[in-house]
């Protein structure tokens, strides 16, 4: 949905601080440190607590200069665990919180970077996934000052420690930088990331394969912090003489910790469901996706194979058997958004994918009922627009999905329904009926046809037909009714 925002808070969530060096270097990778103490080379590694950040301490000259020569031994076994060839050696730099955080805020600062997370930010908050006075920007910044710790820089090809870490708790970070460093140097890191990070407002026309593509650049994501985590784990378990492959239970101990955070992660802590689980997803499923890619190709296809051909959607990334199986999804069609929306200021557009549809579920109606659906995403989209006539009113939407098949389509219309009241101060069925809920819970199991609901922000529609999935949200009566007749008679999108 957000491609931009995965790619901007990567670069603070995959430079996490372990509080152990046997961890890994994503934000929640702290707590994961809890679950390896269980491993067998656990109870050999140094404990490392997290610095606080009020009272740093910081490392010493020595310190520095000891770490940096180990910087071309870890490079080494980076390159003999993926198999990427060393092209040249990579020069360590130490630098301090305030001045990568400098970094991020230049960033957000800049006028088009600053507009399209403002758009991410409105969009998720019509979806309900953040609070309607959350500040993104301001918590982005928080969080980065909180939780960074190191990383790799492909502009300056550089990799940057931090001076208030202790140098045990960096030996794991620089396994995972360092494997950046060798992806870039085969790859162009900061070229291949980018390539599919197109953003659709500059797009006139977007058809149906760029709304698909939204996604590629959280695959890409996810696949080169996944093959970071897996040298990561791997230069963890090597004392003990094991791996990744070895010893999949260090992975799932990962994996179970990512979400939890630790006491002092308070900006993690306290995020909205959507930004935990977009933070951490790079690393739970990308490492996920390239464990299963080592077990079945072997190191060649689970690095460089990988890379060559990436996977574009999240599905491949959740469902790594999809990617193997090469399965491709036709995009859905769009309808004629310049027609249908005449009266409209485009606002955004951009996909809804698999990961997506997982979070949303997941908030609305718990994990076990999205990780029962989201496996039965088959496509999805969103648009939305304000009146021409007032700048300032409710932001209009329509979100189309589609699913295996007509049930899973009502399941998924039954549970968007039955969380508007959690989503507006006031809902109302359309048709008066002072006794009636605002969304009747027995109904809403069975969702079929149309329903619309009025609420403080404007009429809300779902519409169920066949395997798909029409919401019209804040939208007039004309506009909903030509986004229908537009929709479901679209062309079929090659």
């Amino acid at each position: 949905m957000l491609c931009y925002l995965l790619l901007l808070a990567s670069f603070a969530w995959a430079q996490e601080i372990p509080s152990q060096p046997a961890t890994a270097t994503s934000p929640q990778e702290q707590s994961q440190q809890q679950n390896q103490a269980k491993t067998p080379d656990a109870e050999n590694q140094a404990a490392a607590k997290t610095p606080n950040t009020t009272t740093e301490t910081k490392i010493s000259p020595k310190e520095a200069e000891d770490l940096f020569r180990e910087v071309r031994q870890i490079l080494q076994f980076a390159s003999d665990d993926s198999g990427l060839p060393i092209k040249h050696q990579v020069k360590p730099r130490l630098t301090g919180r305030d001045e990568v955080v400098a970094y991020l805020e230049k960033s957000m600062a800049e006028d088009k970077d600053a507009k399209r997370l403002r758009r991410s930010e409105l969009v998720l908050k019509k979806f309900g996934l953040l609070p309607r006075d959350f500040d993104l920007s301001k918590f982005l910044v928080a969080l980065l000052r909180e939780q960074i710790a190191g990383y790799y820089d492909p502009k300056k090809k550089t990799v940057n420690l931090l001076d208030w870490v202790d140098v045990a708790a960096q030996r794991p970070v620089l396994a995972h930088e360092l494997t950046h460093a060798l992806q870039d140097q085969s790859f162009n890191l900061d070229k291949w990331m980018r390539k599919g990070d197109v953003d659709l407002d500059t797009k006139k026309n977007p058809n149906a394969r760029d709304v698909q593509n939204d996604e590629t650049p959280e695959a890409r994501q996810a696949v080169a912090e996944g093959q970071a985590m897996v040298v990561l784990v791997d230069n963890m378990l090597l004392p003990a003489g094991q791996s990744l492959l070895s010893s999949p239970e260090v992975a799932k101990a990962l994996e179970d910790g990512m979400l939890a955070g630790t006491p002092d992660s308070i900006q993690f802590q306290s995020a909205p469901i959507y930004l935990r689980e977009a933070l951490t997803f790079p690393y739970r499923y990308g490492l996920e996706f390239e464990a299963e890619l080592l077990k079945q190709g072997g190191r060649q296809k689970a690095f460089a194979g990988a890379l060559k051909n990436p996977p574009y959607t999240t599905r491949q990334i959740m469902e790594p058997k999809t990617y193997m199986s090469g399965e491709r999804i036709a995009p859905l069609a769009l309808p004629d958004f310049k027609d249908i929306f005449k009266d409209y200021d485009r606002f955004d557009i951009g996909a809804i994918g698999e990961f997506d549809v997982a979070v949303l579920i997941d908030q609305y109606a718990g994990t076990e009922a999205s990780h029962r659906l989201y496996p039965h995403w088959r496509g999805g989209y969103y648009y939305a627009a304000r009146p021409k006539s007032d700048p300032n009113a409710a932001l209009g939407l329509l979100y189309v999905s589609r699913w295996s098949d007509a049930d899973k389509a009502v399941e998924f219309a039954s549970i968007y329904a039955e969380y508007l009241p959690k989503r507006y101060l006031h809902v109302q069925p359309a048709v008066s009926d002072a006794a009636k809920p605002a969304v009747d819970h027995e109904e809403s199991k069975h969702l079929t046809g149309t329903h619309t609901w009025l609420t403080d922000s404007g009429p809300v529609v779902i519409q169920v037909k066949g395997d798909t999935v029409l919401i019209t949200e804040s939208l007039d009566q004309e506009t909903t009714e030509a986004v229908e007749q537009g929709v479901f008679r679209a062309p079929v999108a090659k």
